[in-house]
């Protein structure tokens, strides 16, 4: 499985690095002073259709790699549950569910992270309990609530744009939420990686041992 969702991760980022490529071609066509900006129609059209081509598959390799991340996600649920079934506040659906509630989708998953990623630390050793550095987690969560946020921002004034300087200016915003989706992307895998590595050496180090 985290073969799939790797996969899925590099291709998100790759449709991220096509959008940043068609932005920067139709950014280019906007030229001139602050206040006169111009633009020739037909090498513009070309640029906008290549952008929304781009956005097209973008937002079909999003969508696909957020359905398998969910499975992935999931899926690593129920396995560090079994492993530390005291460590989790809900079942094993909060997984998959926290994504859509409303407000709640900005904190809820990463709540489900960091209790699988809690549930994944180490055995305790003498008496000390042990939790795994929680970094990766915060920066993948950090990351993504991030780009998601600025997506939206950068979409509407996008949408909002009236004329050639706004244009460019939302053109602009894009260029850096969609760098910044590539970088969210390599947190996301970064994360799944260290999780995944973590689940493997707990089961290795045996049952679960309670209150030790």
């Amino acid at each position: 499985m985290l073969i799939t969702l790797s996969v899925l991760l590099a291709g998100t980022a790759l449709s991220a690095g096509f959008a940043v490529f068609a932005g920067v071609e139709l950014y280019g066509v906007i030229d001139g002073a602050p206040g006169f900006l111009t633009a020739p129609q037909a090498e513009l059209h070309s640029a906008l259709s290549l952008y929304e081509r781009a956005g097209r598959f973008q937002g079909g390799a999003y969508l696909v790699c957020a359905l398998g991340f969910l499975a992935w996600f999931f899926g690593m649920r129920r396995a560090t549950g079994r492993l530390a079934p005291d460590r989790f506040r809900h079942g094993a659906g909060w997984a998959i569910g926290a994504g859509f509630i409303p407000i709640a989708h900005f904190w809820m998953p990463y709540r489900v992270a960091f209790d699988m990623w809690g549930a994944a630390s180490p055995l305790p050793t003498d008496g000390q309990a042990y939790r795994a550095p929680l970094w990766p987690v915060n920066l993948w969560w950090g990351l993504f609530v991030s780009h998601v946020l600025f997506s939206r921002y950068a979409a509407l004034r996008f949408d909002r744009a009236d004329d050639l300087a706004e244009l460019r200016d939302a053109v602009r915003l894009y260029l850096v939420c969609d760098a910044l989706g590539i970088v969210a992307a390599g947190a996301a895998l970064f994360f799944a990686v260290r999780l995944t590595a973590l689940r493997d050496r707990r089961i290795a180090q045996g049952p679960y041992l309670g209150a030790v």
